[in-house]
């Protein structure tokens, strides 16, 4: 630990100690870095010191003035507070301290519109703004989190060495951070990836809602069966712990911990981000979609209530031969339903990254992934060497090994969504995530009908197969067709 008034200037700064912020500021001191402290109760920096001053050097730091004049030319701090206008009032009150050239990073889980307001209003003023996902929660922030910065290229160059340090490293040694793209980009590809995590955890719940309601299998079953999932092409951390939740006995009652937890998911408005801003793009997440409004479902708790009596097919239990074949059929349907949503991410980046002009490196960002970040799985390493083959790739599901590998699952995959229609088990994830799958590999979509309909009622023009132009057929009058064009 440091005093302020003795000590050289601190490497860079984290301002806000909440358990992110303070995790964070742990990690880069156990690295080596003097790590000014600062919070807007200096009880709460004072309580870090105290409890884990002798894990690296730590300066802290009561007053905004100190906190600055405690770091290094260009000086780098880290803003890590709630989203929306806590942020805003914490830029307001450092800015006037700062000094063109410094470097501001927020690590909030701020909506990408925000950062890039706040990128173009402090460049103005000559100070990088670098929005900056991380992921990993409370674990990753103090052992190694996948880190997605934003910014400019000058800010980056002078956060690289520090950023490469602290974050997660990947299998093959490579660590889990990337320069995202300008501006907005490291906050908008965090967005997503929450996104991909709401599909991910829904798959993953009806997988197990499926695995006891119609293979009859107990909570402790089910774990085992997770456990080995996640020794092949599924493995993952969110199937490592779901494996631990399902195993876990509840100490209170001696029942299966599951059962105790209320089956109200709530959610922190990332995955609503997602599909608010997938629907200005154009871009279909239905995937994602469905895992938000599962979500918002689960919690009207009325409304439930008043629907529980409505009638529904009886449900039988299968046998035990019965059950360890549907069993493996839930993996595969697990597995091409995962795929499918996480192509869907990928879509969405794909397309930000051309209306936005970031120029994402879609590979990098499956590289960065690995580690460190809720969603990492084994599989990411094949995303990165698809879109590495062909940075052009219009879908993860062109690829061939993808492809093929869903190709072999769809029949296992048509039976358990049947299965569970049958049933009355609602699995809106793997249902959207076939449909979806089924869709895109449509020769012709009933969308002619839609626009011609749009055409009917409101003039909305329609395009031919037979030749270039966009027309209108009179419908009120003689039914004859005009060209729209003129």
């Amino acid at each position: 630990m440091s005093n302020p008034a003795t000590s050289s200037p601190a490497q860079i700064g984290v301002t806000g100690l909440a358990v992110m912020g303070r995790n964070l500021a742990r990690n880069l001191a156990r690295h080596g870095y003097t790590v000014a402290v600062h919070n807007r109760t200096s009880a709460r920096t004072r309580a870090l010191v105290e409890e884990f001053g002798h894990e690296g050097d730590f300066v802290p730091a009561e007053t905004p003035e100190e906190f600055v004049a405690a770091l290094e030319r260009p000086r780098r701090l880290v803003i890590m507070v709630k989203a929306g206008g806590p942020t805003d009032a914490v830029i307001e009150e450092f800015a006037p301290l700062l000094d063109e050239g410094d470097i501001v990073v927020d690590g909030g889980n701020a909506h990408f519109a925000d950062t890039r307001r706040r990128e173009r209003r402090l460049r103005e003023r000559g100070i990088h703004f670098v929005g900056t996902g991380i992921s990993g929660g409370e674990e990753g922030a103090l052992n190694g989190p996948s880190i997605m910065p934003g910014g400019s290229e000058e800010a980056h160059a002078a956060l690289r060495p520090l950023l490469e340090s602290i974050a997660a490293k990947a299998a093959d040694g490579t660590p889990c951070t990337t320069h995202v793209g300008p501006d907005g980009a490291g906050h908008f590809v965090k967005m997503v990836h929450n996104g991909i995590e709401y599909a991910d955890m829904q798959l993953i719940a009806e997988a197990y809602d499926l695995l006891r309601t119609v293979a009859g299998y107990e909570p402790a079953r089910i774990a085992e069966v997770f456990r080995t999932w996640n020794t092949g092409r599924l493995d993952s951390y969110l199937i490592e712990i779901t494996a631990e939740v399902l195993a876990h006995t509840d100490a209170a009652t001696g029942r299966p911990f599951v059962d105790v937890v209320a089956d109200r998911a709530e959610q922190k408005g990332t995955g609503r981000w997602t599909v608010q801003t997938a629907l200005e793009l154009g871009v279909p997440v239905s995937g994602i979609a469905e895992a938000v409004f599962a979500r918002s479902l689960s919690g009207h708790a009325a409304l439930r209530e008043a629907a529980a009596e409505l009638p529904g097919p009886r449900r039988q239990v299968l046998d035990e031969r019965e059950a360890a074949r549907f069993a493996d059929q839930v993996e595969q349907a697990l597995y091409a339903s995962k795929v499918t949503s996480y192509a869907q991410g990928w879509n969405m980046m794909q397309a930000a990254s051309e209306e936005y002009g970031w120029g994402i490196d879609l590979g990098a960002v499956a590289a960065i992934w690995r580690g460190g970040c809720i969603i990492r799985a084994a599989f990411l390493d094949r995303v990165r060497a698809a879109f590495a083959a062909d940075p052009t790739l219009p879908t993860l599901l062109a690829d061939a090994e993808f492809a093929k590998e869903i190709g072999e699952a769809q029949p296992a995959w048509r039976a358990v969504v049947a299965t569970a229609v049958r049933h009355g088990v609602p699995v809106p994830g793997f249902s959207a995530a076939l449909a979806s799958y089924d869709a895109l590999r449509a020769e012709r979509l009933p969308a002619a009908l839609t626009q011609a309909q749009r055409d009917y009622f409101g003039a909305h023009t329609y395009r031919r197969t037979d030749r270039a132009g966009s027309y209108h057929t009179l419908w009120s009058g003689d039914r004859s067709e005009v060209s729209a064009d003129i």
